[in-house]
């Protein structure tokens, strides 16, 4: 008989029981979130516990989030995406709206693009390059990617490596308009004062939303029926609603580990092989949008870091935070123009998606 020491991490990983399991998964989840958030990168939230629920299951863990969990979870997330859209966008969107559409439109172009090349050329399977592609999104186009078919390990790869490096270009960038060193990042309250009737409204929404999208069948309903009902009664009635920082933080963790756990040893080597060509593509779509801006600064007189800000393919929330600290940047025509995309991209991606499978198979 093998002694301990002579065990694979997945021989012992298996032989611990499921308690323990979740234990160090939730230590190791932690541990990554907390060095993620000292790096200052984005979605470290999600990204942690994905990282850490990798290497659980590709060390043979046999934990997994209980569906009920991680469709409330879903819920949570759309409700988020309904709280993040502001109705100050819609005037700055009406007055400008030819622009935005053309700049969306050329952007998730490009990027489908992007995505049916790696298809084509097989790098990755089916549609996940498509949804992996697109450009905003992230966390909407993971929980959505497993309802149409594709893997939803390998398009979550793809979007929050392409988080990651969006927001540290947006970040390098800025710095060459406006030093950023004094900026200091609002801290994080994780436990903030209750306010009962926001939180109950969210609360319901996401429960009602959620039933709703399964009762009418959604491709991920949990997500999408809390996204639906959340927007028709945040914007449409002015419901406030209020989503503490520990909710959304376990919310992300359920989504983290409900991927990462499905991750394989060779899952994982595919995407270790696919890794070059997936930085190119990044690559390729950010300078895309850059020479966007460069277009949109010289043809519409837009200020340079504005421009670039605006059409920077993803990580909101960073750019949001890089806008504040520019004085001289027009952050009401940043966040109209990344909420216009967003929201797009949202109702869009699944036909695009189907589209450019169709065309891969013909």
């Amino acid at each position: 008989m093998d002694s301990e020491a002579e065990q694979s991490p997945v021989e012992r990983m298996t032989r611990l029981s499921k308690p323990w399991q979740w234990l160090i998964l939730l230590v190791i989840s932690a541990l990554f979130a907390g060095a993620l958030e000292l790096a200052a990168l984005p979605a470290a939230l999600l990204i942690g516990p994905m990282l850490a629920a990798i290497v659980a299951g590709t060390n043979g863990a046999a934990v997994r989030v209980p569906r009920l969990l991680f469709g409330a979870a879903q819920a949570v997330v759309g409700c988020l995406v309904a709280a993040s859209i502001s109705a100050d966008i819609f005037p700055v969107f009406y007055k400008e709206w030819p622009l935005f559409l053309g700049v969306v439109i050329a952007t998730v172009a490009a990027s489908s693009l992007l995505g049916w090349l790696i298809s084509r050329w097989r790098i990755l399977p089916g549609t996940t390059a498509v949804w992996g592609s697109s450009p905003g999104a992230a966390t909407a186009m993971v929980l959505m990617a497993g309802a149409f078919g594709a893997d939803q390990r390998l398009v979550a790869f793809m979007q929050y490596l392409r988080v990651i490096f969006v927001s540290m270009t947006a970040a390098l960038v800025a710095k060459m308009w406006v030093d950023t060193s004094g900026i200091e990042v609002p801290p994080v309250i994780w436990f903030p004062e209750i306010d009962p009737q926001p939180f109950a409204a969210t609360i319901g929404m996401a429960l009602i939303g959620g039933l709703a999208g399964r009762l009418c069948r959604l491709p991920s309903p949990f997500f999408l029926g809390s996204f639906i009902f959340g927007t028709v009664i945040h914007l449409g009635l002015g419901v406030p609603m209020q989503l503490p920082q520990w909710l959304l933080a376990v919310s992300y963790a359920m989504v983290g580990w409900a991927i990462g756990l499905n991750f394989t040893r060779p899952i994982l080597r595919h995407a270790a092989r696919a890794l070059p060509q997936i930085i190119a593509s990044i690559i390729a779509l950010i300078a895309f949008c850059g020479g966007l801006a460069f277009l949109i600064s010289r043809l519409a007189g837009v200020d340079p870091l504005t421009a670039y800000l605006a059409t920077s393919p993803g990580g909101m929330d960073s750019v949001a935070i890089i806008a504040a600290a520019a004085q001289n940047v027009d952050i009401s025509f940043v966040m109209a123009l990344q909420s216009a995309r967003f929201l797009i991209v949202l109702l869009v991606g699944p036909s695009i998606a189907r589209l450019v499978a169709r065309s891969i198979r013909e």
